[in-house]
């Protein structure tokens, strides 16, 4: 029997790691981010370049969230706000796109008002 290996990989705040986390985990790793566990990144391990396929989710001090992807070169690296309060509808707004970006089912990219990455202050 061959082991495949991990398509995706989701990291916290605190260092753990996931790989090939469930619909439900992600959902509930997102249910478990505050003022002090502020961010979820999830990688596609099956694309090129290595590390630059990626979708995280930031929670901003005023409770809304920035959701940033990226796919290959900084020209294909994008982001959207999701106003707050992150825990009433903006959790399961994200919890949606991050879940159809996983698992490559398109309307992720219409979910959200992606505009080009930008370093924030």
């Amino acid at each position: 029997r061959r082991v495949t290996e991990p398509v995706l990989r989701a990291k916290t705040w605190s260092g753990d790691t996931f790989e090939d986390p469930s619909e439900e985990a992600l959902f509930d790793l997102l249910s478990e981010m505050n003022l002090r566990h502020r961010f979820v990144i999830v990688d596609r391990l099956d694309r090129e370049p290595m590390d630059q396929h990626y979708i995280q989710v930031y929670l901003n001090d005023d409770m809304s969230c920035r959701v940033e992807y990226r796919e290959g070169g900084a020209d294909r690296h994008f982001q959207a706000l999701v106003p707050g309060p992150f825990d009433m509808s903006g959790h399961e707004i994200v919890a949606g796109v991050l879940n159809d970006w996983a698992h490559d089912r398109p309307r992720w990219r219409q979910a959200l008002p992606w505009v080009p990455w930008a370093p924030t202050d």
